[in-house]
């Protein structure tokens, strides 16, 4: 089913990353984690459909999304960027496989934190964060999303790496998080892991992690 929503607030979160609230469909509810396909309703733009996690929490009365915004293609986030508060976007129902299994080791790259988001604010708001470890692998310093409120929901067990920046953290030129890395930051390889990014990304972390000894059930990403 699709719903038409209005944009009621649009502010910018990074250089390049925007949030998004529109207003709520009556009944809509959805799973921290999950996503929707995303199309702004527009002539030639309708049929564009993209897919974006829900950041926001059930009880709030406006849906949320952190997206970013990518600058170099006409694509459909680059018409993002261009829209207003009072334009329409059209959503599906709520869809994905990244749902909370328990405490466990979150790693994200890039953009892909944003499925962790509102699951995090979930755990916070119900004091329940204790366990969880969100490990988030980004370019520079002023590409990490929501980086204040990461600190303050998780504290020491929010970790950055820096990939193309010199930096007192861990460096990887290549852009991952590598074997040696996650055997060296973590101790406890049995419970659940959450892994979103680019694909290069999540194909690198399912094999480190099953190399290092994690069972593939504990394994939570994006089929």
């Amino acid at each position: 089913m699709s719903y038409n929503v209005t944009i009621r607030d649009i502010q910018q979160v990074t250089h390049d990353v925007k949030r998004f609230k529109v207003d709520k469909p009556e009944g809509f509810e959805f799973i921290p984690g999950q996503a929707t396909e995303v199309a702004i309703d527009k002539p030639d733009w309708r049929e564009e459909k993209r897919p974006f996690t829900f950041t926001s929490l059930n009880g709030e009365p406006d849906l949320e999304f952190v997206i970013k915004i990518y600058d170099d293609h006409n694509g459909v986030t680059h018409k993002l960027d261009s829209l207003n508060v009072g334009d329409q976007l059209i959503i599906d129902d709520p869809w994905g496989t990244i749902q909370y299994k328990g405490p466990g080791i979150f790693l994200a790259g890039g953009a892909g934190v944003t499925p962790f988001i509102a699951i995090l604010r979930r755990l916070a708001r119900e004091e329940k964060i204790e366990g969880n470890q969100l490990i988030f692998s980004n370019k520079t310093e002023k590409d990490i999303i929501l980086k204040d409120e990461f600190e303050a929901m998780l504290g020491d067990d929010f970790i950055n790496v820096i990939t193309d920046e010199p930096t007192d953290e861990h460096i990887y030129l290549d852009g991952f998080i590598d074997k040696s890395f996650l055997e060296e930051q973590i101790d406890d390889f049995d419970q659940p892991f959450y892994v979103c990014g680019p694909m290069p990304f999540n194909e690198a972390m399912i094999e480190y992690l099953k190399e290092l000894g994690a069972e593939p059930d504990a394994l939570v990403f994006e089929e």
